[in-house]
């Protein structure tokens, strides 16, 4: 009987001591729970641009399968935007599929249902608040001033091979006549003409008062061009990474800061009285055989493209719009175009049809 006892105390021992080691384990070992450490666009930023992506990065490595868009979302009001979303190094981000509204606010949301890679998840939902930029409505055109009076103005040459077609004035400045070739030239005072040209042709050594009013066109040219390249805030920055072909481009400010390609075609969408601009770093090329295409009531002389390197439109491709290049501009066998080609260097035609708006 005392040998039982004596038992059963030591099993009761043994109990304790085991449950009290749990405990102490239990009390050494603590489950960190991943959180956010960052946001892009931050919390209330204002004046975001309209395509862009929604970034998170978290404090550890997170399971990836947890993230979704049923974790990690984004709405405007009760309107849940649709979108991609990638993981890569603790970083998640949600790509749009449309551009967000101008002027709009977003709501971004991570919710609890993204773990980490033990399982663990996150510490708390996170929301917050980002406002797209202004409404492209607020967009102003750009002033052209007298340099709208022109379909080409260039500073260095205007070179063509016959035929074209040109519905509208030719201008050069500071070079002489002799640099506008391919025209077969019949002088006027203060002007000449040619059978591809509807309008007039001037250059800077003609009569008095055109080298003045040349003068004052290229001023003016490189005015318009230096105000589209300052116009801040833009609505899409970097759209595509510059392969905008087969996009549709809504009204509003567009900024690139590399080269811009064309390589199928492009639709404008819009009306009579809405505005595009579109900066440009780098050069704008245009594959052959691409169109721009205008729907909506949308106008050539309402879209500018400011470019800083140099414009080529590929054989047989069609263009909308007024180009305004810091150097110059090409239109290759066969290209035409509705707009004007102002160029702060030389324009390169070739058996090309350009229509003034």
């Amino acid at each position: 009987m005392n040998n039982i006892k004596i038992a059963s105390v030591i099993s009761l021992l043994l109990i304790f001591s085991v449950v009290g080691c749990k405990n102490d384990d239990a009390e050494i070992i603590q489950i960190e729970s991943p959180t956010v450490t960052l946001t892009n666009p931050l919390n209330n930023s204002t004046g975001v641009t309209r395509n862009t992506a929604v970034v998170v990065t978290f404090s550890e490595a997170m399971n990836a399968s947890t993230i979704n868009t049923e974790t990690f979302t984004l709405t405007q009001g009760t309107i849940v935007v649709p979108g991609t979303i990638t993981y890569v190094e603790n970083t998640a981000t949600f790509l749009p599929l449309v551009a967000l509204e101008a002027g709009e606010q977003y709501t971004a949301n991570v919710s609890t249902g993204v773990k980490d890679l033990d399982g663990n998840p996150l510490a708390t939902k996170v929301t917050w608040n980002f406002t797209t930029g202004a409404s492209s409505s607020t967009q102003q055109a750009i002033n052209l001033g007298t340099a709208g009076s022109f379909l080409v103005l260039a500073k260095t040459a205007i070179n063509n091979n016959p035929t074209s077609i040109m519905t509208g004035d030719l201008g050069l400045s500071p070079a002489a006549t002799s640099y506008i070739t391919g025209f077969a030239l019949t002088d006027e005072t203060g002007y000449a003409t040619s059978a591809q040209v509807t309008g007039k042709v001037y250059a800077a050594d003609m009569a008095d008062p055109t080298p003045i009013n040349m003068t004052t066109a290229v001023e003016n040219m490189i005015t318009a061009y230096n105000d589209a390249a300052g116009r801040p805030t833009p609505d899409y920055f970097e759209l595509n990474t510059g392969n905008i072909g087969g996009l549709t481009m809504t009204p509003g400010l567009y900024k690139w800061t590399n080269t811009v390609l064309i390589a199928s075609d492009v639709t404008i969408s819009g009306s009579a009285t809405d505005i595009w601009i579109f900066q440009i770093a780098g050069d704008l090329t245009m594959s052959s055989a691409v169109n721009v295409t205008l729907i909506g009531g949308a106008l050539p002389e309402n879209i500018f493209w400011q470019v800083a390197g140099t414009v080529t439109l590929g054989t047989t491709s069609h263009f909308e719009g007024i180009i305004l290049s810091m150097t110059g501009i090409t239109l290759n066998t066969g290209a035409s175009m509705n707009g004007r080609a102002l160029a702060q260097t030389a324009v390169v035609l070739d058996g090309n049809t350009v229509i003034k708006p």
